[in-house]
C-alpha cells in the first residue's frame, strides 16, 4: 500500500485503537518467552490498521521512560510498525537493559501515530521558534548526517519553544546554543493512543 497523504489522516475508531494497544502488549510478551517480535499478518486487521504509517511506541513504568523506538517515515503497514517497535522499545533501546517478566506486569504502553513530516520553511532561529507550535508540533532536526526528534508529548517536559530546541539540538549531537544556515527542520503531529 501506498503511504498514507496528511490528507487522508483520520482518528482510528476506539476498536482500532484498542487492537493496537493489545498488539503493542502481546508483542512484548511474545518477546519476553521467544526472544522476538510478534509476526503480524497485517491483513488480519481492519484496513487503517493495514495503511503504511510511522509511528513512535514509548513505554513507561510509574510515569518514568522505560523505552522509546520508532519510525518518522511510514514503510510498513500500522498494525506490523506498532509491534516491532514495541519489541524494539521493550528490548533494544540502548539506555535501558532489556525489559523483565516483572516490568512488564507494570508497564503503560502509548503509542504515537505520526502524520507524514512536511519542511518547516523559516528565516533563522528567532523566525523558527515562532513558527514552532507548542503541544502540537513534533520535530525532526537534521544538519548534514546528524539527526533527532522529538514527539509533541515531549512539549509536556518542555513547554519553553527555545528549551524544547536547545534540547532537541543536544539528542542530534549539536551544542545547544548551536545555530546555522544548513539547519532543517521538519514538523508533524501525532495521534496518540494511551
Amino acid at each position: 500500500m501506498e503511504p498514507i497523504s496528511l490528507s487522508s489522516v483520520t482518528s482510528l475508531t476506539g476498536h482500532e485503537q484498542d487492537d493496537l494497544r493489545q498488539l503493542a502488549r502481546d508483542s512484548i510478551r511474545h518477546g519476553l518467552t521467544h526472544g522476538k517480535a510478534l509476526d503480524v499478518n497485517a491483513s488480519d486487521y481492519s484496513d487503517p490498521l493495514q495503511r503504511q504509517r510511522a509511528t513512535f511506541v514509548t513505554l513507561e513504568l510509574g510515569g518514568t521512560l522505560r523505552g522509546c523506538i520508532g519510525t518518522l517515515e511510514a514503510h510498513r503497514p500500522l498494525a506490523v510498525d506498532v509491534a516491532s517497535n514495541a519489541y524494539a522499545a521493550a528490548f533494544s533501546d540502548p539506555r535501558f537493559p532489556p525489559l523483565d517478566e516483572n516490568e512488564f506486569q507494570r508497564l503503560d504502553i502509548h503509542i504515537s501515530i505520526l502524520t507524514p513530516s512536511e519542511p518547516l520553511l523559516f528565516n533563522g532561529e528567532e523566525d523558527l521558534l515562532e513558527k514552532i507550535r507548542p503541544g502540537i508540533d513534533g520535530l525532526i532536526l537534521s544538519e548534514g548526517y546528524r539527526r533527532g526528534t522529538f514527539l509533541p508529548s515531549v512539549w509536556e517536559s518542555l513547554p519553553n519553544p527555545e528549551q524544547f530546541l536547545q534540547h532537541l539540538k543536544l539528542k542530534a549531537g549539536l551544542p545547544a546554543d548551536y545555530w546555522s544556515d544548513q539547519i532543517e527542520i521538519e514538523r508533524y503531529t501525532t495521534e496518540l493512543i494511551e
